[in-house]
């Protein structure tokens, strides 16, 4: 299941799954979608190991903004693929 994390000001989303195992650890999957013509710009990456495992449309300057945004911002993307996304989350 993904969670909707937030939308940044140009419209892309962000979204997060629940914690899932891979290779016997702790994961979660963010998923960054923009609205274009004719579809959406894509990226996917895996905490924590900020593993990009895909990407179509974005430059590199917004790869580049999106791996700082996660590194700023991992900690509580985890802590909410944890406690199922906001509306499941307490504290925030």
């Amino acid at each position: 299941m993904m969670y909707n994390y937030m939308t940044l000001n140009d419209g892309t989303g962000i979204a997060h799954s629940e914690i899932l195992e891979r290779n016997g650890k702790e994961t979660v999957k963010v998923y960054f979608e923009q609205p274009v013509e004719n579809g959406f710009n894509w990226a996917e990456c895996w905490l924590p190991s900020y593993s990009w495992t895909g990407s179509n449309g974005f430059s590199e300057a917004q790869m580049n903004y999106f791996q700082e945004f996660l590194e700023s911002t991992a900690h509580i993307i985890i802590q909410l693929a944890r406690a199922g996304g906001f509306d499941n989350a307490s504290g925030f």
